[in-house]
Formats: C-alpha cells, structure tokens, sequence
C-alpha cells in the first residue's frame, strides 16, 4: 500500500503543478512597437476616412454648382425666348391711309430698340401691311412706306439701320380677313421679328 500511496501522492503533485502553471501562466505583453503600429493603422485609417469624406463633399458640391449653372442656363434661355417671342408679337399700328408712327406705338418701338440693344446680333425684318381699300400697287407702296417709318424710329434710338431689313406685303397678308373697321384696324400694321437665317 505504501507504494499506492506514494504513486498517488507523486500524481497529485504531478497534476497540482501543472493546474498551478497553468493557472498563473502570464499574459502575453504587447510591445511598444506593436502598440504603435496598431496606433499607426488607426490613424492612417481615420485619416483615409476624412479623405474620403473630404472627396465625398467635393464631389457633391461640384455637382450642386454644375446643376446650378445648368438651371441658370435653362433659365436665361427660357428668358431669351420669352423675350424673342414679346418682340414678335406686339405689332405697330397705323391710322388709315397714314405711315406716320402713334403716339401709342413709340413705347413698344422703345422696348424693341432695348431688346435689340441687349442682343446685337439679333437681325430684323420689318414688314409693312396695309387693309384692303385702295389699290395693291397702292397698298405695297404704303406697307413700304409704314415698315420705313418704323424703321427709321428705330434708327433714331440708336439701332444700326444695316440690322434692319423692310418689306411690304400691302394688303396681301390680312390679320382678320372680315370687311369690316375692326379687322382693317388689326391689318394696317408693320410686323417685326428677329430672322433666323
């Protein structure tokens, strides 16, 4: 029994030094250096982040000045048209039998000498219309004569006369083809617009 007893002491020893270093076993200690590279990675990481980040915001905010030029431009374009298209429409009238220019026709003829100033390439035709009485000899010689006197008005607000090209179409071209005051009233006019060719 006594050797029972010593191989069972001798296990226990064996089995309590090993429990012993097990349980006392250090942990391992991170060097200086590893701690700094971790600390390295760190800040290349945040720093690689704020990069990005920085890149991100550049980025939106080139997009937001691109829309906004590409709004303005939509903008001033549909500005340009609008004007074009109110130079078009507002035609200048006349007395019967008359190329003298109204007194109600000179503030229009000045917002057409203003649009042409602020667009010194736009170039213009001048037509001269007349109503139906007289005759189409007669007629073509005052539509000439009304798309003349607009002309030279406008020449005298400071419009180069070689921008504005006149023709006249007489009684050829009515607004209102009715027989009646109201309608020659419409066609006894001079029709400018801005010519494309």
């Amino acid at each position: 029994m006594n050797k029972f007893i010593r191989f069972s002491l001798a296990f226990l020893f064996i089995l309590s030094s090993t429990l012993l270093s097990i349980s006392c076993a250090k942990k391992p200690v991170q060097s200086d250096q590893s701690r700094q590279t971790e600390q390295e990675v760190t800040e290349k990481g945040d720093s690689e982040a704020e990069e990005m980040d920085q890149r991100t915001m550049e980025e939106q905010r080139m997009e937001e000045e691109r829309l906004a030029a590409e709004q303005d431009k939509l903008q001033a374009e549909q500005e340009a048209m609008a004007a074009r298209d109110k130079f078009a429409s507002e035609d200048i009238h006349f007395n019967f039998d008359s190329a003298a220019v109204l007194d109600s026709a000179q503030n229009i003829l000045q917002d057409k000498a203003l649009y042409l100033t602020d667009n010194p390439d736009a170039m213009v035709v001048i037509e001269g219309h007349c109503d139906e009485r007289g005759t189409e000899a007669y007629n073509l010689s005052l539509g000439e004569r009304r798309a003349e006197a607009v002309k030279n008005f406008l020449v005298n607000l400071g419009v180069d006369s070689g921008r504005l090209n006149t023709i006249s179409y007489g009684e050829e071209r009515p607004i209102d083809p009715a027989k009646n005051e109201a309608a020659w009233a419409k066609n006894r006019r001079a029709h400018l617009y801005i010519d494309s060719d």
